[in-house]
């Protein structure tokens, strides 16, 4: 069977949990913004928690089946509707050939999950079938889903219509969103005054907002140690000789305003990286609209790790519904 795209929404891609072990060749994980969204919107249908579905951001796409599935959609609240009938969210519902799914508007979160007994079935690139629209690569075409375009499905697992995701096992980024951050590497080259009013101001995220980044606004800019620039590094402070960017890493360009490295951001750069954001809180950054309200909250390795275990647990607390 396929899926027939009417209209692809503002930006949906072909997501599952993304290629890691590229990175080194400029390659980056990718994947969904979301994942914990991603990962209940498959077990809610019958399959892997890591297989593919449609990562829509603020629009949603309107889409004709073919056959017969299992449809489920998680993440932001956007009214779900089946040829004009509302729908639940976090939940497992069918949908027969011929029927159209389509979304009102947003109305809280940037990013809807859909997922589809048997998960959309395009081509494996380097072991995902995620998309990666800068290189062109994987997804439907190397790229968003367009009008016309249709989507292979693969074989459906078994799914019980009605099944949903408790209201408590469902992460929202809060208002205002706080983000637990470990200082960095490069913490030492920003002065003590700095640091603190860095975890004091609260910033909004910027309209410069996607998958490769989360760009921030509002707080005070960042001063620095004085040094003499290494050779390499250029000439603004907030410069380095070039340097590996983690996953997650904050870089501060000019010192002015925060950039959060995302799923598809480049592996390296010559910009200095105040802190890293920890992995359990990546996904409330794909659920941020542009303008929200954010505290970065200091925290040290301990808690980074207690926080990932935590979100852990949670993903097992989903999984032991199935």
């Amino acid at each position: 069977m396929a899926i027939k795209v009417i209209h692809p929404g503002l930006a949906t891609t072909v997501q599952d949990l993304g290629r890691p072990g590229y990175f080194h060749l400029g390659i980056p994980e990718g994947g969904a913004m979301d994942r914990l969204s991603l990962k209940a919107a498959n077990l809610l249908v019958g399959n892997d928690a890591g297989a593919a579905g449609l990562e829509a951001v603020f629009i949603g796409p309107k889409l004709e089946f073919t056959a017969d599935v299992m449809v489920a959609v998680t993440g932001a609240e956007m009214p779900i509707k089946l040829d004009g009938v509302e729908q639940p969210g976090w939940t497992a519902f069918k949908v027969k050939a011929g029927q159209v799914l389509t979304f009102d508007f947003l109305k809280s979160g940037a990013r809807i999950y859909i997922a589809v007994s048997g998960g959309i079935d395009v081509p494996l690139a380097l072991g995902s079938r995620s998309t990666y629209p800068i290189g062109a690569l994987g997804g439907f075409k190397g790229r968003p889903i367009a009008v016309g375009d249709e989507l292979p499905v693969g074989v459906a697992g078994k799914a019980t219509e009605g099944k949903s995701i408790p209201e408590e096992l469902r992460r929202k980024p809060g208002m205002p969103a706080g983000l637990r951050v470990l200082p960095g590497l490069y913490w030492h080259r920003i002065t003590e005054e700095a640091g603190k009013n860095f975890f004091e101001d609260e910033w909004k995220v910027a309209p410069e907002a996607d998958r490769m980044g989360y760009r921030f606004r509002g707080g005070r800019p960042l001063s620095f140690v004085e040094r003499e620039q290494p050779f390499g590094a250029g000439s603004d402070p907030s410069n380095i000789v070039d340097s590996c960017y983690p996953y997650g890493s904050i870089q501060v360009p000019g010192g002015t305003e925060p950039i959060i490295l995302h799923r598809d951001a480049v592996s390296g750069g010559g910009y200095f990286m105040i802190g890293t954001v920890i992995a359990a809180d990546m996904d409330l950054i794909g659920q941020m609209q542009p303008h929200t309200p954010t505290k970065f909250i200091k925290v040290d390795m301990e808690t980074a790790l207690a926080a990932r275990k935590d979100r852990a647990a949670l993903v097992n607390r989903i999984k032991a519904l199935f």
